[in-house]
């Protein structure tokens, strides 16, 4: 079995929007706070709203500190899809041939996907940037993934070789099979149906169990 699976995080490997998620936890008491959050990265997710301006924005509503950060990965944790979850052997096996391309942070998602044996090298994500109090204000915007067309610069980087699938449940996803890197895109919606989304995908992958079985 010779593939390369490029693998979206928010909404695909896990149940949840991680920043959504964030703000459920730690802003209980401002709920409008918590639905603009939700609101922006929907904007983000479906192409209305440039990417970087969706994180810039959402960063700015959490007012987050880096001491919220293990809270949030025991959510995270508890939320991985069931399906990625009961196929752990698969991703451990295939460990080599599988990558997490993701606008969500680093620091999250290592400690996630870690027991599924997949490598640090080959998880790319965006990280956050604190000021000498533990605030967060803000991540790299040197890295490509706090942009738009994040994804398809980092996997052209890559040069992969041999069929390349990618999985997840946004534009940016498709965008990559758009750009020509990548030779199928997956819509993956155990999680989460963005009908816009469906109309692009060479594949509708309810469950991980189906993209096996197309393997």
């Amino acid at each position: 079995m010779t593939f390369t699976l490029l693998l979206d995080f928010d909404s695909t490997f896990i149940q949840v929007e991680t920043l959504d998620a964030w703000a459920a936890l730690t802003l209980r008491d401002k709920p409008e706070v918590i639905e603009k959050i939700k609101s922006i990265t929907q904007q983000g997710v479906m192409g209305e709203m440039s990417f970087t301006e969706s994180l810039q924005k959402r960063i700015q509503l959490l007012s987050a500190r880096r001491s919220d950060l293990k809270r949030v990965i025991v959510h995270l944790k508890k939320n991985i899809t069931p399906s990625i979850l009961r196929n752990q052997a698969f991703f451990k096996q295939h460990r080599g041939s599988i990558y997490i391309i993701s606008g969500g942070f680093l620091e999250f998602i290592w400690p996630v996907v870690k027991p599924f044996g997949i490598s640090f090298k080959q998880i790319f994500a965006n990280t956050f940037i604190t000021d000498l109090k533990g605030s967060i204000i803000g991540f790299d915007l040197e890295n490509p993934l706090c942009k738009s067309d994040g994804k398809v610069i980092c996997v052209k980087s890559l040069n992969l070789t041999g069929p390349v699938y990618s999985v997840g449940d946004g534009m940016s996803d498709y965008a990559v099979k758009e750009a020509g890197l990548a030779h199928k895109f997956c819509a993956f919606t155990e999680n989460v149906c963005r009908k816009n989304i469906l109309k692009y995908a060479d594949h509708i992958i309810p469950n991980f169990d189906e993209l096996l079985r197309l393997l």
